[in-house]
């Protein structure tokens, strides 16, 4: 829609950029009050997202570029132009966990405890940093007329990154309800995976920015299918543990 917020002189501010940049902004400001409260370093939070932030970027932006070699073969140059789109949020999650999983065994810190607390921020920085693929016209839908005209792709198309936003905020919303009731440790994480998993499972039936594969699948909804495996199974796991507060 508008891939170029503004432009001063030679600086040029790119919509996706910026709408990364706000989501990291609100995320970090909530999610550091709530660590505030449960008696952690705001110091060492914002060490842990800023680590988890660079090596998620790196994973989607690494397995976004595996899934799209062709055109990056062709034009390498665009491997740096992160301006431009292109994150796969799949490898940012298992990314981005690793990398929390490592900090947290270098802090001594409870690594389910973290990866609770971090849950519901990364699906509000998710669902704010949607509204920048629609800005950027990336992670478009399918074409109707009932859709939004795309000047980019010169077509009216369904705004998949609009409905993702909301859906993703929808999760967030659910994910901090569950976080004040008596759960499980890793359970909000869980949680968050199991959902996500679903809402992108059917979300790809209306975006068309992926190939069909086997049984007309995208590469996406066979991870999903895989990660909605595993946290089914995680989730059955946890709750033979004992509840905590």
């Amino acid at each position: 829609m508008h891939p170029i917020l503004f432009k001063f002189g030679i600086v040029t501010i790119y919509s996706y950029g910026f709408m990364l940049f706000i989501a990291v902004v609100v995320s970090l400001s909530f999610l550091l009050k709530d660590a505030k409260k449960k008696g952690y370093d705001a110091n060492v939070i914002t060490d842990l997202v800023m680590i988890v932030l660079f090596f998620g970027i790196l994973g989607a932006r690494v397995l976004y570029i595996i899934l799209n070699l062709d055109f990056y073969a062709g034009n390498p140059r665009e491997i740096f132009m992160l301006q431009h789109g292109g994150l796969a949020i799949l490898g940012g999650i298992v990314a981005g966990l690793l990398a929390a999983f490592l900090f947290c065994r270098y802090k001594k810190l409870a690594f389910l405890e973290i990866i609770d607390l971090l849950a519901p921020y990364v699906v509000l920085a998710h669902s704010i940093g949607r509204i920048g693929c629609f800005l950027n016209g990336c992670c478009y839908g399918l074409p109707s007329k009932f859709g939004i005209y795309f000047p980019v792709h010169s077509a009216r198309l369904i705004p998949t990154q609009l409905i993702s936003s909301f859906l993703l905020f929808m999760l967030f919303i659910a994910l901090k309800v569950k976080q004040r009731m008596p759960h499980q440790k890793g359970a909000i994480f869980v949680s968050y995976i199991l959902y996500y998993s679903v809402i992108r499972f059917f979300m790809e039936f209306i975006r068309a920015d992926s190939p069909r594969l086997f049984l007309g699948l995208t590469i996406f909804q066979y991870f999903c299918i895989v990660l909605f495996a595993l946290s089914s199974l995680s989730y059955i796991l946890l709750w033979k543990r004992k509840i905590s507060k």
